[in-house]
């Protein structure tokens, strides 16, 4: 029986705490493989600008090259439009017996305003991403009972930060894999002019 997990999100750019924190979360669900999935537009951002989507998947297949346990998938870029993960759970699910939905702890608080939250919950085991300074108590929603929390490591880099320095001019040595930074180089991306 196949047994995966799903991690969605903007990834722009995709740096090194989503691999650590994601690679803790392979090890302690004992999946056969994390399956990076960048959305084209998220719900939660529409109208906030990102770099392209062909960009964000070609830093993610970049930055998993050589994890032989991490893949990537085009699935919700080549859809286009606003990336609902129900949607994308439905075309899994239609592959893989068993899937884990990883979210970070800000996101379940939010659950209840995503799309058909219920629905999600049963076709994946909804599993929350907890860090060891995630101790304030979040306001209650039915989902947060169902979920499956993994402790992760702190790691605190952003890709909020990683743009924000990139736009002074700063160096992002240590914050996204090598390669990613040759790639962010080497195509202008985040300067001033393509903000």
């Amino acid at each position: 029986m196949s047994h995966i997990g799903i991690f969605g999100g903007t990834f722009d750019p995709i740096h090194n705490g989503h691999l650590i924190t994601i690679s803790n979360v392979l090890e302690q669900r004992k999946l056969e493989k994390i399956i990076f999935v960048p959305c084209y537009i998220s719900p939660l951002k529409i109208g906030q600008y990102s770099i392209s989507a062909e960009h964000r998947l070609a830093m993610i297949k970049t930055a998993i090259k050589n994890h032989t346990k991490f893949d990537c998938s085009a699935f919700e870029i080549e859809r286009g439009g606003v990336s609902y993960t129900i949607d994308t759970l439905e075309y899994f699910k239609t592959l893989y017996d068993s899937i884990d939905l990883i979210v970070g702890y800000d996101n379940i608080a939010v659950f209840d305003k995503w799309k058909n939250p219920d629905k999600i919950f049963s076709l994946a085991n909804v599993i929350v991403m907890k860090r060891k300074i995630d101790t304030t108590p979040l306001t209650e929603n039915t989902f947060m009972k169902k979920a499956v929390y993994v402790d992760t490591p702190v790691i605190d880099i952003s890709s909020s930060i990683i743009r924000e320095r990139l736009l002074k001019n700063l160096p992002i040595d240590f914050l996204v894999p090598e390669k990613v930074k040759d790639y962010i180089m080497s195509n202008k991306l985040y300067q001033p002019k393509n903000l």
